[in-house]
């Protein structure tokens, strides 16, 4: 299974980037590095960092929830709202499975929404526009007003 990079949006649309990643543990450092050097030139005051850590929880998630009896791709997009920057994550899991853990000290895993609830000003889960599941992360400020 190929990856897939989409640089260019059209002009109206306030989608800056997506990709499309193999369910395999390499799409996670994949999508973190596209993440940065694809957005670099849109210029974020946000932490670029902190997105790129927040992109390779979620896509962990996807590769470990999602489920599709037929081959399928973790789907990555970041869309400029104004001065904020979205981030979804589409999967084909469940997004009633979805949830925030508190997990215990000695818990090796499960940290990685709480990391993100911690670092995104928002997020939230539902269904995706592709089916299955999507979970999307806000971060408010982006970009200079």
């Amino acid at each position: 299974m190929a990856y897939e990079i989409d640089r260019d949006p059209s002009p109206d649309s306030p989608r800056l980037g997506a990709m499309s990643l193999p369910p395999v543990p390499e799409s996670v450092s994949r999508a973190r590095c596209w993440f940065q050097k694809f957005i670099a030139p849109y210029n974020p005051a946000c932490s670029i960092e902190d997105c790129a850590l927040m992109i390779s929880e979620l896509v962990t998630n996807a590769i470990v929830y999602g489920w599709s009896d037929d081959d399928w791709v973790v789907r990555v997009e970041w869309f400029r709202d104004g001065a904020s920057l979205r981030i979804e994550v589409h999967n084909p899991g469940f997004p009633a499975n979805v949830r925030l853990r508190r997990p215990d000290a000695n818990d090796a895993h499960g940290r990685g929404l709480l990391l993100v609830d911690s670092i995104a000003d928002s997020w939230h889960a539902g269904p995706s526009r592709f089916g299955g599941t999507v979970v999307s992360l806000v971060v408010d400020d982006a970009w200079p007003g």
